[in-house]
């Protein structure tokens, strides 16, 4: 799903202009990712997390060269933790992907 498909059902359901419900989904986001590069946790209730994690340094390997370490260094990255009801639903394609129900 695309930011725009999500815009169009909205607008469909609502009854509201395409363009009003764009800015405001566009705002949502904007406001959303401001928040996490400033080292914010995001918690939306029902749907998940949003929070910067510090990965710690280590050592890779240049899979062109084996036997030589490159150091990778530390650096933030974004993580999502879905919600109860998301993780939940998640699972059940577990079961419909193996043909299990």
């Amino acid at each position: 799903m695309t930011k725009r498909d999500l815009v169009i059902r909205i607008s469909n359901e609502t009854g509201l202009v395409q363009q009003q419900v764009l800015e405001v989904v566009q705002k949502t986001l904007d406001y959303i990712a401001q928040a996490v590069a400033q080292g914010k946790k995001v918690e939306l209730r029902n749907f998940g997390v949003f929070e910067v994690k510090v990965r710690k340094a280590r050592i890779g390997r240049n899979p062109n060269a084996p036997a030589t370490d490159v150091p990778i260094p530390p650096r933030a990255v974004v993580k999502f933790k879905p919600g109860k009801e998301m993780r939940e639903d998640v699972l059940k394609l577990t079961a419909q992907m193996t043909g299990k129900a």
